[in-house]
């Protein structure tokens, strides 16, 4: 079973169609759920697509092992004989969810309290194998996969976090899922460059990461920043920031409101000032009639200059895919 966004369905079976070319049966389950019915794709293989940017519109994998009506719910001894079929660990992840919308916390219990009665213990995140229950139309659908290719370590990809009163802009949560989802390290005290900062949201996730930072935007930044003396503010355009900027760059962030392809050329006038192997993080913003092939047309153009890492439509992208990239070097 694989989740995506409840507008994306079409755009991640046409991606997983064509990185598995063949004939496939694949069922719709919910808004934001799927089925792949055949097994002629390992789901290791699925991951590995997903990782490395082919599958664009998945957010998160599991494996099938049961399903049962909401009327008609398993004892805890036979759930939890079902689930021990397919596990070969005594500590796991529980993962629950309501299709389209719902945490399913009711189910996790049922989950937990099953397996406990057998010894094994569960946490909310953080094992090496992931249990998944989906709620989908009047169905309990389980799932059981290693971590590693689960794509997150959320409930159905749905990375919930904080929303605290330090925060900017609800943009942050973009800059912040990709860092945890992809396990970007950035560089100890290194210099970034925020294009399209205002009002601040990125540069202020990139601070908390130990970056100087260069937030370039003609707006203003949120009044909170303006006393950090390793935040500059450039009140300018990125293409005027550029052609007067003698700074070279470990990381480069571009969250513009632009369409793919002029998105990612600013990316490209950015890596004249990124050292060699610096990292990019770059939205490639949605719209038009074939946001895919969009997509793909930005991600073109970046490996002009870039290898590109990861690329993904992410829980708090909407209609966006988050590119990871490294200058070449």
């Amino acid at each position: 079973m694989f989740s995506f966004a409840s507008d994306s369905y079409r755009y991640a079976v046409r991606e997983l169609r064509e990185a598995f070319p063949g004939e496939h049966t694949v069922e719709r389950l919910g808004a934001e759920l799927a089925r792949l019915a055949d097994s002629a794709v390992p789901v290791e293989e699925f991951a590995a697509a997903c990782e490395d940017g082919r599958i664009m519109f998945v957010r998160h994998l599991t494996v099938e092992v049961a399903g049962y009506p909401l009327d008609d719910l398993p004892s805890e001894p036979e759930l939890a004989t079902t689930l021990l079929d397919e596990l070969a660990t005594r500590s796991v992840s529980v993962q629950t969810w309501i299709d389209d919308a719902g945490t399913g916390s009711h189910y996790r219990r049922l989950i937990a309290d099953a397996l406990a009665t057998r010894g094994v213990r569960t946490e909310l995140a953080g094992q090496d194998v992931v249990v998944s229950g989906v709620v989908a139309g009047k169905q309990l659908l389980l799932g059981v996969n290693r971590l590693a290719d689960s794509l997150s370590d959320w409930p159905g990809g749905r990375m919930r976090l904080a929303r605290g009163e330090d925060r900017v802009s609800r943009s942050e949560f973009k800059l912040e899922e990709a860092i945890a989802t992809f396990g970007l390290e950035l560089p100890k005290s290194g210099k970034a460059v925020d294009l399209g900062a205002s009002p601040g949201g990125w540069t202020r996730i990139l601070r908390q990461h130990g970056q100087e930072v260069w937030s370039v935007d003609p707006g203003s930044l949120d009044p909170r920043l303006r006393a950090d003396r390793r935040i500059h503010h450039e009140a300018t355009t990125a293409g005027r920031f550029f052609a007067n900027n003698r700074v070279r760059f470990d990381v480069v962030v571009n969250d513009m409101r632009m369409d793919q392809v002029t998105s990612a050329r600013m990316m490209l006038d950015a890596a004249a000032h990124l050292r060699r192997g610096g990292l990019a993080i770059v939205t490639l913003k949605g719209g038009g009639k074939n946001p895919l092939d969009g997509a793909r047309h930005g991600i073109d153009v970046l490996r002009e200059r870039y290898d590109v890492l990861h690329a993904r439509q992410l829980h708090h992208n909407r209609n966006e895919i988050t590119v990871v990239a490294r200058k070449h070097e």
